[in-house]
């Protein structure tokens, strides 16, 4: 038999690449998601007759399609495009787990659905090469990337601060100590990741800038080559060659686009992964950080002792689940499950750090 979950991620498919297309502006890519949210839906369909179950009884999307669906809402839908494409590894493992266990023959589409969406939106006539062009920096958007950069960012600084906090608690029962140590904790871990996340952004920024200038001067110098080159592009991507010039010609009369296009294909460079600023970038890693770390120091601004440990361990405990389901809108996991599994990971790792800590207050002592 096969289970709810993997119909459940089917249904959810569906439902988001529905949401997209009525918020589509351009009728060819919504049809082109609606195409895809018929794919999706056909799956789920036929996954619950083989297991003798209506079409009447399918279940309807599930918290986590809607609670994406108001990110879209307030944050724009590329956020939704972009985590509901990063999912397609979550989407292709559950459909070839269901097949494998029903024993029903596979289709290439499990395996592919990004790459059916890209194909089909290629090798629509009606949508032109400028439409085309504005869908491959949609479907790479940042959406799915920026979320988990939130996630994982709190995680981060809930995790290591928590164990800090813990491995000084066990050291010493003193309450201005463990504050002290974990607002030491919280602004240098913050710090640290501010002046990382700078370097990075900074530094990839100065490379690919210097790529795409070289790119630029090609075609400015060589504007039929750089034609040629699109035609080829769009021509490995099984385009027909007739179609692939009347694309790249197109493209080619706005030379900024026809760059950003060049630049990705030829350099495997996105342009818009460039325009963020590294101060924000920065302080947004320190925000996030510094979010995580505070959740286990704030028990210790009001209380000391056993109490201000268990008030600590009981709010990061908390936090951990919420991180850990909220990491299930990237993965389509069980909420239950992954929020238990971040919790047990985190409150191990704390107990380890405070049960070091402990020995070697004991050993100071002594």
């Amino acid at each position: 038999m096969i289970d709810l979950q993997s119909i459940q991620t089917e249904i959810d498919a569906s439902f988001l690449y529905k949401i997209l297309a009525e918020n589509e502006s351009d009728s060819n890519v919504a049809d082109v998601f609606h195409q895809m949210s018929a794919i999706e839906m056909s799956h789920a369909v036929a996954f619950a007759q083989k297991n003798n179950m209506l079409e009447k009884d399918l279940p309807g999307p599930s918290l986590r399609a809607k609670t994406l669906r108001t990110i879209g809402k307030v944050f724009g839908y590329n956020y939704v495009l972009g985590v509901l494409l990063d999912t397609e590894k979550s989407i292709s493992s559950a459909v070839v787990g269901a097949r494998k266990r029903t024993q029903t023959a596979p289709s290439i589409s499990d395996t592919a659905h990004v790459t059916i969406l890209k194909n089909i939106i290629q090798n629509n006539k009606h949508i032109s090469g400028t439409t085309l062009a504005r869908f491959e920096k949609r479907h790479r958007s940042v959406g799915g990337n920026a979320l988990r950069a939130a996630v994982l960012g709190g995680n981060d600084g809930l995790v290591s601060n928590f164990s800090l906090v813990m491995g000084i608690a066990g050291a010493t029962s003193g309450q201005n100590e463990v504050l002290l140590t974990g607002l030491a904790g919280l602004l240098a871990g913050a710090l640290s990741m501010a002046l990382g996340e700078w370097i990075s952004v900074k530094s990839s920024q100065e490379l690919f800038e210097n790529q795409m200038q070289l790119e630029m001067d090609e075609l400015e110098t060589n504007p039929e080559g750089e034609e040629k080159e699109l035609v080829l592009i769009y021509m490995s991507k099984g385009i027909e060659e007739v179609q692939a010039k009347s694309m790249a010609k197109d493209i080619i009369q706005n030379k900024s686009l026809a760059h950003d296009i060049l630049v990705k294909e030829e350099l495997g460079i996105n342009p818009e992964d460039l325009e963020g600023s590294a101060m924000e970038a920065a302080i947004t890693s320190f925000v996030l950080f510094a979010f995580g770390a505070v959740i286990p120091v704030l028990p210790f601004f009001f209380m000391g002792g056993m109490n201000a440990i268990i008030l600590s361990a009981a709010s990061s405990a908390v936090g951990l689940f919420i991180i850990g389901a909220s990491i299930t809108l990237f993965t389509g996991k069980s909420v239950l499950y992954s929020g238990m599994r971040q919790v047990v990971f985190g409150l191990i790792a704390a107990a380890i750090t405070f049960g070091i800590g402990h020995f070697i207050g004991i050993s100071l002592a002594g």
